[in-house]
């Protein structure tokens, strides 16, 4: 009887584990056809797309759960922005950059997620970078701790990062649930 549990324990544990088994993935081609961002229409004889995602582009990506996705746009880079309020200050030899995010919610089931936790920057030596929270910059609202998206909600909002203040932020790092999604979607900030 309890090599009979033994075994029914051992065979979950397995089929759990490889539930979560899917092979990570870095996107950087921007969707052919992104949700509408409310902006001017282009005419046909602007430039063409970039094959890399830059600031502009969107890339969607997939979460951990069925139906979990996401349309995240590099609206606009701020470099450096300053802190609205008095106390917060980067560290000496240090500056604050920010995204502005759009994520919109292209899947089946809410988005709940820390935006910030799932976010991170490399520079050009390949240094990566965390978002740190300020309290507001100049530039515009943060996103908060947590935002909480129904399927087809949006929501923008800024992300700040400290970095040396001699540092060349070459990519944009974003990945749903926190950080932890097999997907990752890579923008060039120049």
């Amino acid at each position: 009887m309890r090599t009979h549990h033994i075994a029914t324990i051992l065979a979950a544990a397995a089929a759990l584990a490889l539930t979560g088994c899917n092979d990570p993935s870095i996107k950087t081609k921007p969707d052919a056809n992104p949700p509408a961002l409310n902006t001017p229409a282009v005419p046909s004889s602007a430039a063409p797309k970039p094959q890399t995602a830059a600031v502009g582009s969107t890339l969607t990506l997939k979460g951990t759960k069925d139906g979990e996705q996401v349309a995240v746009t590099v609206v606009k880079w701020a470099d450096p922005v300053k802190a609205s309020n008095d106390f917060s200050k980067p560290k000496d030899g240090f500056r604050y950059v920010a995204a502005q995010l759009r994520l919109e919610n292209t899947g089946n089931v809410p988005y709940d997620d820390s935006p910030g936790n799932g976010t991170q920057l490399a520079d050009d030596q390949g240094q990566q970078f965390t978002a740190t929270f300020t309290g507001g910059i100049t530039a515009g609202p943060e996103f908060p701790g947590s935002v909480k998206l129904a399927p087809g909600a949006k929501g923008l909002g800024y992300v700040v990062f400290e970095v040396p203040t001699d540092a060349k932020v070459a990519t944009l790092h974003f990945a749903l649930n926190s950080g932890f999604a097999d997907q990752t979607g890579q923008w060039d900030i120049k």
